[in-house]
């Protein structure tokens, strides 16, 4: 089962998720969507790291959408 968490950021809809994968590791995944039209979601690539746990792996995803908005965002 996934672990999510959904930020709102602006006029920005983040869900940030962990999945397992090997070894007892997380892989953290992004999606990012504008709350306004054209309401299409990106997926944004997170780093795969070494998260021991599904809550260090959502931070990363919800870190690396907050600096998304910051440079591309308006």
């Amino acid at each position: 089962m996934q672990a999510i968490r959904i930020v709102r950021q602006q006029a920005y809809e983040l869900t940030c998720s962990a999945k397992a994968v090997d070894g007892g590791k997380f892989a953290p995944t992004l999606v990012l969507c504008k709350q306004a039209w054209p309401r299409r979601p990106r997926v944004i690539d997170v780093p795969r790291g070494d998260y021991v746990s599904e809550e260090l792996a959502i931070d990363a995803a919800q870190s690396r959408g907050l600096e998304w908005i910051q440079h591309y965002g308006y």
